[in-house]
């Protein structure tokens, strides 16, 4: 059986990420006992303006200090084995005084190329990040907990995508499902998790995996699905839809995802996968006409473009293994949750329009060929 861990110093890569910033949120909210170290490179997709009110709350100037940001890539194996040593000290923000970084007792890996497309467009620096910077941070882990041993969890977030695509009747994956991933992007993914589970094995690092369903919410990069149509539609711009419209896939809130991984980290089983999923199984075009329904935009505005290459037809979690063990399930309603997530973006325009250049290059590129 393994004991639980109540960390008190967590250790997030990828933290100004979609997911890493609403995690980091949603846990310095939760328990005010936990200090947040977040590492995170700042690349397109890593944004600090989804952490102003973290640093305001939680940073060195009028805040309570538990949030200690560092730009660093988990490729750099050397400042990686500083950080969990304790011996590193955060990037300055905002004209503060640089302060040392305490010692984590536990790592949330969310580091990562997240984007199918790109993926396709330039596979190389998805295996670089996905999989160099995975084994660079193992190898950190094991280095430090072999000089310093102590009660530590290493919590790798993988994606659905490495199990390849369902059919239409196919029964939802469970975490038995062979690994079959059709992208670049998915494949990576794939090899990050073998890693994590041969460390497990072989070295006995004190790791596990998640593997969660397309994620929607506040902060999330507008290169993805749902806020792609609603900041195009916002400003009346074609919503492109591949082909047919039919692929289905399963959502689950950004706040929900925070707090499986929170259950995870702290009550699951090492060396073991958990599936994370909204159990909101729904075809993209039904997302898309929902979301001008919200926001009245007509649906002249769909433009079906031709399919991506390798695009998985469905994908479903089974997250028996998750309720069953730990007692989560997902809380918000796809409905609702969806009409929240239009308010997020209707009332924070000012957040998105500064990313929305490099989101709308990436689109056109990817989608409409400069249209």
């Amino acid at each position: 059986m393994t004991a639980p861990l109540a960390p008190t110093c967590v250790l997030v890569t990828g933290g100004a990420g979609f997911i890493g910033v609403n995690f980091v949120r949603w846990m310095l909210e939760r328990d005010p006992r936990v200090r947040i170290v977040n590492l995170d490179l700042l690349t397109y997709a890593g944004n600090l303006e989804g952490l102003t009110e973290v640093f305001q709350r939680h940073g060195p100037e009028g805040g309570d200090g538990r949030h200690f940001f560092i730009r660093a890539d988990v490729r750099d194996f050397e400042t990686m084995c500083r950080v969990l040593a304790g011996e590193a000290s955060e990037t300055p923000h905002a004209g503060a005084a640089a302060r040392p970084v305490p010692a984590p007792d536990a790592l949330v890996h969310m580091a990562a190329e997240s984007h199918v497309d790109r993926s396709i467009m330039g596979p190389a620096i998805f295996v670089d990040t996905n999989v160099r910077g995975t084994l660079t941070v193992l190898e950190a882990c094991r280095g430090e907990l072999a000089r310093s041993p102590r009660p530590f969890r290493l919590l790798h977030v993988s994606t659905d995508e490495v199990y390849g695509s369902l059919g239409d009747q196919d029964p939802a994956f469970t975490e038995a499902t062979s690994v079959a991933p059709n992208s670049p992007y998915s494949a990576s993914k794939a090899a990050a998790d073998l890693l994590v589970r041969s460390y497990v094995a072989t070295f006995d690092v004190p790791a596990i995996v998640t593997r969660c369903s397309n994620n929607y919410g506040p902060y999330q990069f507008p290169e993805k699905l749902i806020p792609l149509m609603i900041t195009r539609a916002l400003g009346d711009q074609p919503l492109p839809v591949y082909g047919d419209g039919l692929n289905v896939r399963d959502w689950l809130h950004v706040e929900d995802h925070a707090r499986a991984l929170w259950e995870v980290l702290t009550r699951g089983r090492l060396g073991e996968v958990y599936n994370i999923g909204g159990q909101a199984e729904r075809p993209n075009i039904e997302v898309v006409r929902a979301l001008l329904g919200i926001l009245g935009k007509p649906e002249s505005l769909i433009r079906y473009v031709t399919d991506r290459a390798g695009h998985d037809r469905r994908y479903a979690m089974n997250i028996d293994k998750l309720r069953g063990e730990l007692g989560w399930q997902p809380r918000h309603r796809f409905e609702a949750g969806l009409a929240a997530t239009v308010r997020w973006y209707v009332d924070h325009r000012g957040w998105w329009e500064r990313v929305l250049n490099e989101a709308y290059r990436a689109s056109n590129a990817l989608y409409l060929n400069g249209t």
